[in-house]
């Protein structure tokens, strides 16, 4: 059995929007303009994409923030000191045009 020795694990913070098809080409402006690069301005993570999900079972469009760090102590950190401020105008922005859930995972290999 070959033993790995993990120096860091990398963490990969996921957040999945789904918009209103009446938004949606306002909202990637919003996001591009806005919110990714606040996230980028916390030096928090070091890797961050947008994807669009293009088998989506929900109707309007569904898109993926995955960020990337390797110190979970940056994830908490932006969970709590930066995340409720970027959100928050993001939600008012949109209202009633979006839903959003999020997921914490870890890389294994």
């Amino acid at each position: 059995m070959t033993a790995r020795f993990y120096l860091r694990k990398m963490i990969l913070y996921n957040i999945t929007f789904i918009i209103d098809d009446t938004v949606n080409s306002e909202w990637l402006e919003w996001m591009n303009e806005k919110l990714l690069p606040a996230v980028a301005n916390t030096d928090l993570f070091i890797s961050q994409r947008l994807l669009k999900v293009l088998d989506s079972p929900n109707a309007g469009e569904t898109y993926c923030l995955q960020v990337t760090t390797n110190n979970i102590g940056n994830y908490h950190m932006f969970k709590q000191a930066h995340e409720p401020g970027i959100i928050r105008p993001l939600l008012e922005s949109f209202e009633n045009k979006l839903v959003f859930f999020n997921t914490l995972m870890e890389f294994i290999d």
